[in-house]
């Protein structure tokens, strides 16, 4: 039941997040608290009867020890990394390479994030916790691609409160 007018939600099994037809609440269930309020955020980009897709986005401070075997290419990861990073991460279903392609693209790439109106938007599959795992996942996947023969990896990393965005 949505929290604000009690319509009923029509949720499915996997579903974590979800916006009141009715009044626009949005809600996600939280694992210890049960279903609380959510501030879903819509890009300015959306065509008005478009079928967005929901990431969860949040800001990071990776840090990052790297050892190789050849190659070093360890100032070009603290470069990369010592600004900070937006992670967008895909917070519907995929195949999981196409979830790590997503999320890469985006970490290198983030989208501009102005606030349009609400659309549509692809169920909401992934949490909020297990995005911040993804990005771990993400972490350890853009560091592999580097030009070096990676050895061994350690790094930190420390997000912001992930926010659900709708993306065309």
């Amino acid at each position: 039941m949505c929290l604000r007018c009690s319509t009923p939600l029509p949720a499915e099994p996997d579903e974590v997040a979800w916006v009141c037809a009715q009044c626009g609440q949005g809600m996600v269930l939280d694992e210890s608290s049960g279903l609380v309020a959510l501030e879903v955020k819509y890009t300015d980009v959306l065509a008005p009867n478009a079928t967005g897709y929901p990431h969860w986005v949040f800001d990071g401070r990776v840090t990052v020890k790297r050892q190789t075997y050849s190659g070093n290419r360890a100032s070009e990861s603290e470069n990369f990394w010592g600004q900070g990073r937006r992670f967008c991460i895909p917070a519907f279903t995929c195949p999981h390479d196409e979830l790590l392609e997503n999320g890469t693209r985006l970490l290198r790439q983030p989208p501009p994030l102005r606030e349009g109106p609400p659309t549509g938007f692809k169920p909401v599959t992934l949490s909020a916790s297990d995005a911040i795992a993804l990005a771990e996942f993400i972490v350890v996947a853009a560091e592999a691609e580097r030009s070096d023969m990676l050895k061994e990896l350690q790094f930190t990393l420390e997000t912001s409160t992930p926010e659900l965005w709708i993306f065309p």
